[in-house]
């Protein structure tokens, strides 16, 4: 009989330099080779929303991100899907301008929904962790 394979473990990711959950949930959860990131928000590491333009927030969003990927040993060159939710629509435009400087090509597969949020913008994703010893088919 072949080896067995064991299923992959499900392990919590923190990031320091990411703001804490604000409820029952982990910055992100690796397994396997995926890393699965929270959605995050224009929030400080206090959890304070920061001030500035919405480019800034988007930045800032996307700076979270980059952080909890980080804690996890991926970078947004490994992202492999993202939902971007906003408060408001006519913003599109301003939040791709900031997505396309700091997500690099190939740039993740994207969805981007419009949602009544108490903040402007909040994005989450996936990344896939590129030195996990799988490879994608």
């Amino acid at each position: 009989m072949g080896a067995v394979d064991e299923p992959p473990v499900k392990r919590p990711v923190t990031a320091e330099e990411a703001p804490p959950p604000g409820g029952a949930y982990s910055q992100a959860i690796q397994v396997g080779g995926f890393v699965f990131v929270s959605g995050q928000t224009p929030r400080d590491r206090e959890r304070n929303i920061i001030d500035g333009s919405f480019k800034d927030q988007v930045r800032q969003v996307i700076e979270n991100l980059e952080a909890v990927a980080r804690a996890a040993g991926s970078t947004l060159a490994d992202a492999v899907s993202v939902r971007v939710y906003l408060k408001d629509w006519g913003q599109f435009d301003e939040m791709d301008a900031v997505y396309r400087e700091m997500f690099p090509e190939p740039r993740p597969a994207r969805t981007t929904i419009q949602s009544n949020l108490p903040v402007d913008v909040e994005i989450e994703a996936i990344f896939w962790k590129a030195n996990s010893g799988r490879e994608v088919t």
